[in-house]
């Protein structure tokens, strides 16, 4: 499977070296996530610097922007990056996308599955030259002239479009429409094998196309360390960032189907709690068995086959979602012999 780094650093000269950094080491992409910066300004400065190496959003928040927007700043990305921007699409929850943003909310999945229709509809207009006449439930896009059309991407061809998901619905839209899923953190290997690819299969047959013609892009917990100090530290934090997790109803779904609704339940309610300690607690409820499934525990000469073992066969891309500081060559080893079987298969 391809490799993937998580861009963590906003200075210019930061994002710059972290772009070669990656590239030297053998990573096949380089992703940004929307959370306290905009994802797409870091995106470009990495690509200016690198040569070969992809480089994406994980996630945008699609409706936070409508497609028109989007559609300029993925098109002018994939341009300025000679085509190996891949758009990351996300749509986070009801609060955030009325009180944050300003934006309306309403049927998540049915929005999402138009949305990225209305992004094709308008880049198929830049490239293909076609009229611009998408007219849908939630979008509408009729208008395009000359001055407001950017000249075509290299070889005409439109970015990828990922869509993150969880629950059912969001995955079997990814299917229909996307070019390949980004699988939240919080899901398992069996959720993936169970639910995840079956509906992406349902969907993929809607729109006549094959596994083949899909990627499943995996943000995986890994907890390792080189010294048992290191490793019990990666513990106790991934079992709170699963915790957190946890405690969001719109994830409940991962957890009945191992039986752990009523953790779920409590998580939930601690999380709404005046305990300033919340977040340890809720970290302590996580046992060995929740956490071995949410992520990958091992040390870092183990990390490779583990992660081959529970996930060679159900996703093509992987990135390793850490949440406590680590010296990044801990991952060359594990880059390197990923990204050799990747090539030789």
């Amino acid at each position: 499977m391809k490799v993937d780094g998580t861009l963590n650093v906003w200075g210019a000269s930061e994002v710059r070296e972290e772009a070669r950094r990656h590239e030297k080491a053998g990573y096949a992409g380089l992703w940004t996530s929307e959370a306290a910066h905009d994802p797409f300004l870091p995106l470009l400065l990495a690509a200016e610097d690198t040569e070969r190496l992809e480089v994406g959003t994980a996630i945008a928040v699609a409706f936070a922007r409508s497609p028109m927007q989007l559609a300029y700043t993925a098109h002018d990305l994939q341009s300025y990056s000679d085509g190996r921007f891949t758009l990351g699409l996300g749509s986070q929850i009801k609060p955030h996308i009325e009180r944050r943003f300003s934006m309306p909310w309403s049927q998540p999945a049915g929005r999402m599955r138009e949305y990225v229709a209305a992004l094709h509809a308008i880049w198929s207009a830049w490239n293909d030259g076609t009229k611009l006449d998408f007219r849908g439930d939630f979008y509408t896009h009729t208008l395009m002239t000359p001055f407001f059309s950017p000249p075509p991407t290299p070889l005409g061809k439109p970015p990828k479009v990922l869509v993150a998901a969880v629950g059912e619905a969001m995955t079997a839209v990814a299917g229909e429409v996307a070019d390949g899923m980004l699988a939240h953190a919080f899901t398992t290997e069996r959720y993936l094998r169970e639910v995840t690819l079956p509906v992406i299969e349902r969907g993929l047959a809607k729109s006549a196309r094959s596994r083949g013609d899909f990627c499943v892009s995996y943000l995986l917990l890994t907890a390792t360390g080189r010294t048992e100090e290191e490793l019990a530290h990666a513990v106790e934090h991934t079992r709170r960032q699963i915790a957190f997790y946890g405690s969001t109803p719109a994830y409940r779904g991962v957890l009945d189907l191992h039986g752990w609704g009523e953790l779920g339940d409590e998580l939930n309610a601690l999380s709404k709690s005046s305990r300033e300690d919340r977040w340890q607690v809720m970290g302590q409820l996580v046992d060995d068995d929740v956490l071995n499934a949410f992520a990958v525990v091992a040390e870092p000469g183990d990390i490779a086959s583990e992660i081959r073992r529970r996930y060679g066969t159900l996703v093509d891309r992987v990135s390793f979602y850490t949440t406590y500081e680590i010296d990044p060559e801990v991952w060359a080893p594990v880059v390197q012999e990923l990204s050799r079987e990747a090539s030789d298969n």
